[in-house]
């Protein structure tokens, strides 16, 4: 597991960004921002803050940019930034936060059963490592689920020395968006198309291996892409103004830690882990969250969310020890070679001495 360290905590600082970006962004959305012009902004920041590594990191050494890759990053801008994340903000602005994370947490599920046909994952149900994934991604989204719409008995833990009123403020003052089942929908949508994303990438990383890069031309094109939609839905000049604090420190987090970390994080993960690796930490969202809503916004936490919590990180335990596991075949062979190594025993004398 030592080797796994590095991509393990890459992941968790992942999830604490999009924990971050989950908080801002539904702050700027409750000032009446229209999602689809956050995620263009979101792009636009998100390529500024990339370029430049990726200029000065992987100018000498970029591998050759073949049609095919071009197409792979298109396909990549189309999949994991303008769908995911304009489908994901639409239905977080007609839903709560609270089912927008739990359904989020489908990813480990969907990217698992979409990555079988590409042959990038395997069942394996007859191993343990394959029972595990199975039944680690199982867990997961139960305890997800049951986090999300099973409350039970406030548990009294105190209140929060560090809660932001600034935050409850911006709640309390916006009308909301009404609730409906296009919500629910439209977030799910958001997860095939990050899982679709998942599998491109990881293709594209086994043939072109640089990830400032690749990210940054994604998030270039996903800036057109995003636009265009955005201007289509959205005429009026007003509302693409940033002159709001909240807005346009959301659109700077979303932009910067949203996208360019996170993004960089995952192609870099996708690479040395594979896409289950990368989608089995989703989870981990909501637990974050509960925590920086208790924290932050003075949220209650109540029993469902202290059980599905540890529903979460022992699924996600299972899975990784799975994955691990899978990655590391010969770990069995060389386990097995030792324990008949142990047990032979060398010749003997009849005197008791070892033969040499």
């Amino acid at each position: 597991m030592g080797k796994g360290l590095v991509p393990c905590l890459a992941m968790v600082l992942v999830q604490f960004c999009f924990a971050g970006m989950n908080i801002v962004t539904k702050l700027a959305l409750d000032t009446g921002m229209n999602p689809l012009v956050m995620v263009t902004y979101r792009q636009i920041f998100a390529t500024l803050a990339l370029a430049p590594f990726a200029y000065f990191l992987e100018r000498k050494t970029l591998p050759k940019i073949t049609t095919q890759i071009v197409f792979q990053m298109f396909l990549c801008s189309v999949l994991g930034a303008t769908m995911n994340q304009c489908l994901y903000f639409l239905g977080l602005k007609h839903s709560t936060p609270t089912i927008t994370c739990a359904l989020n947490n489908l990813l480990p599920a969907v990217t698992f059963i979409m990555a079988v046909p590409f042959k990038m994952e395997t069942v394996g149900i007859k191993k343990i490592a394959g029972q595990a994934k199975v039944i680690g991604t199982v867990v997961c989204v139960t305890g997800a689920m049951i986090m999300s719409f099973y409350k039970g008995k406030l548990i009294e833990i105190g209140h929060s020395a560090i809660h932001w009123a600034y935050a409850q403020n911006i709640s309390a003052s916006s009308s909301g968006s009404e609730v409906s089942f296009i919500g629910p929908v439209l977030v799910i949508a958001s997860v095939v198309a990050w899982s679709g994303w998942f599998i491109v990438q990881s293709k594209m990383n086994a043939e072109f291996t640089a990830p400032y890069t690749t990210t940054a031309v994604m998030c270039f094109m996903a800036s057109f892409e995003c636009a265009i939609v955005a201007a289509f839905f959205e005429h009026s000049p007003k509302e693409w103004s940033l002159t709001s604090n909240i807005r346009l420190i959301g659109a700077l987090y979303n932009g910067v830690m949203g996208s360019a970390v996170t993004f960089f994080l995952m192609s870099w993960c996708l690479e040395k882990r594979g896409p289950l690796y990368v989608s089995a930490f989703s989870p981990l969202l909501l637990v974050i969250v509960a925590i920086f809503g208790w924290a932050v916004l003075d949220e209650k936490v109540y029993v469902g969310s202290a059980v599905g919590s540890s529903l979460i990180v022992l699924g996600l335990y299972t899975v990784l020890w799975g994955k691990e596991k899978e990655m590391d075949p010969d770990m069995d062979d060389i386990a097995e070679k030792k324990t008949i190594e142990d047990i032979e025993m060398p010749p003997v004398h009849m005197n008791g001495k070892f033969n040499n």
